[in-house]
Parts: C-alpha cells; sequence; structure tokens
C-alpha cells in the first residue's frame, strides 16, 4: 500500500459515497488508475464494505453503555461459546476481547434506561461463562467513527 492507497481511503472514509470521478479528482488521479487503485483495495480487503453512518438518536437510541466483562474460564471453549451468544445480541454494537483484565469490552445502545437494564438482567448476565458484569454509561460521545490515520 503507497501513499496513494492510503490517500483513497482516507477520502472514502470521509465521505463512502463519492463518485469514481470525484474520488479521483479529489487525490488528484486520473479516473481508470483510480478505479483500478479501488477495486485492488476492496478485493485486498483494505476496504471491507460501504454502509450508512446512522445518528443513534434518530433512531431512538438515546442510551449508551460500556459494559466490562470478566468470563469464569471453565474449558476451553468457554470464549467460543460466549463470542457466539453475544454475536446474537443486536443491542451490543460493538464488542473487543481485551488482553487482562476485563476479558471483554462490549458496547451497547438501548433506547433509555430502563430497556438496558431489562437487557442487562435478561441477556447480559445471563451470557455463558460470564464471571463478573461491570457497567459504565456514555455521558457523551467526544470522538465517534474517526477515519483511521493515515
Amino acid at each position: 500500500m503507497d501513499a496513494m492507497d492510503r490517500k483513497i481511503l482516507t477520502e472514502l472514509q470521509l465521505d463512502g459515497r463519492l463518485t469514481i470521478t470525484e474520488l479521483a479528482a479529489r487525490v488528484r488521479l486520473s479516473v481508470s488508475p483510480c478505479h483500478r487503485r479501488l477495486r485492488d483495495l476492496e478485493r485486498e480487503g483494505a476496504i471491507r464494505g460501504y454502509r450508512a453512518l446512522v445518528d443513534p438518536a434518530a433512531v431512538g437510541l438515546n442510551f449508551e453503555a460500556l459494559v466490562f466483562v470478566t468470563l469464569r474460564w471453565e474449558n476451553p471453549d468457554t470464549v467460543t461459546t460466549f463470542e457466539t451468544a453475544v454475536t446474537a445480541i443486536p443491542q451490543v454494537i460493538q464488542a473487543q476481547r481485551l488482553f487482562g483484565e476485563p476479558d471483554y469490552l462490549l458496547r451497547v445502545a438501548t433506547t433509555d434506561l430502563a430497556a438496558y437494564q431489562q437487557l442487562f438482567d435478561r441477556e447480559l448476565s445471563r451470557l455463558p461463562g460470564v464471571q463478573r458484569l461491570a457497567s459504565t454509561l456514555v455521558m457523551k460521545n467526544v470522538i465517534d467513527d474517526r477515519p483511521l490515520p493515515e
């Protein structure tokens, strides 16, 4: 990956709906080479896909919590079983496995505190292998969906 590929990635992270002509103009490249590079970036997996960024409040998701999860290490399948189960919960919008403790950080979006409490009691606390859950509430997102640095 060279500097031109990085410019293309930066522009697409800022606006994924650019036409190939607009993208080529922004990175100062002719259309054909720009299109070829774009297809290569997609084929090689540097670009994983395209999607719309939706404002959570616009769809009624006004509450966000970060949940720290510590697992009981019962057997080698604990991680796989937990990850499969957490993937099935649509309110978990991000899940990261961590080094050290806790084992996971989950980002959860719900309509309000009451909805989060129900989710916590009915689903999160019953995830397989969970030893401990600790939640913190998000007051404000200062940086959200920032493009990757060049």
